[in-house]
């Protein structure tokens, strides 16, 4: 994906609120062997840029004082209740050094494995994203999951999704193999009684004692 980025002169908490009434983002770029640069982004193009999924997990192309380079998302921070982007980070990307990254993980299959189509469970997704390192070359978009196989009891580790060429998982913690899926039996439940059905006793013994004083 591609994005434009300006020069931003002043920084500060008084020049960024006034940077924000203007329509336009300020965020940094850090990394690689140049100095920080401090950028400002239309907002309403970042906005809609932050609802793709690829935004967030690609190698991204900034043009910038008419050159571009390559960076990768590494933060942002919104509003805690307007839909506005205070501010965004990212950082350059070298072709030869690799890079850490979260990746999300996309699903199929799983409405066919025999686990929920035969067998009453529910698929639980516990991770929807891992953390990768790799070459940008490397970097994928998503890593795809095929739940098939899903058999009632079972789950899927780390270890049993196959990554792309050239990209390694990360884990953090002593747990090196994270469980990613695992099958929920779905309870049937008792039908509740009718709750008309059990007051109707005691709505019958008020009218008898009513009309017992008359």
């Amino acid at each position: 994906m591609k994005f434009v980025a300006f020069e931003r002169s002043k920084q500060g908490t008084g020049a960024s609120r006034r940077l924000r009434i203007t329509g336009r983002t300020p965020g940094i770029v850090y990394g690689g062997d140049q100095a920080p640069q401090l950028i400002e982004v239309d907002h309403n193009a970042l906005w809609h840029a932050l609802k793709n999924e690829s935004f967030h997990s690609s190698v991204l192309d900034m043009e910038f004082n008419g050159q571009s380079s390559r960076v990768l998302l590494r933060d942002y921070q919104m509003h805690p209740f307007k839909q506005q982007v205070l501010h965004i980070d990212f950082q350059r990307v070298t072709a030869g050094t690799k890079l850490h990254a979260k990746i999300p993980l996309h699903f199929s299959g799983e409405e066919n494995s025999p686990a929920v189509k035969t067998e009453g469970c529910l698929a639980n997704h516990i991770l929807n994203e891992i953390e990768v390192l790799c070459l940008p070359r490397d970097l994928p978009e998503f890593i795809s999951v095929d739940l098939s196989g899903l058999t009632k009891g079972s789950t899927v580790h780390l270890q049993d999704i196959k990554l792309p060429k050239g990209v390694q998982a990360v884990t953090h913690g002593s747990n090196k193999n994270p469980v990613i899926v695992s099958t929920a039996v779905i309870s049937a439940g008792e039908p509740e009684a009718a709750p008309a059905a059990a007051e109707a006793p005691a709505a019958d013994a008020k009218a008898a004692d009513k009309g017992a004083k008359k």
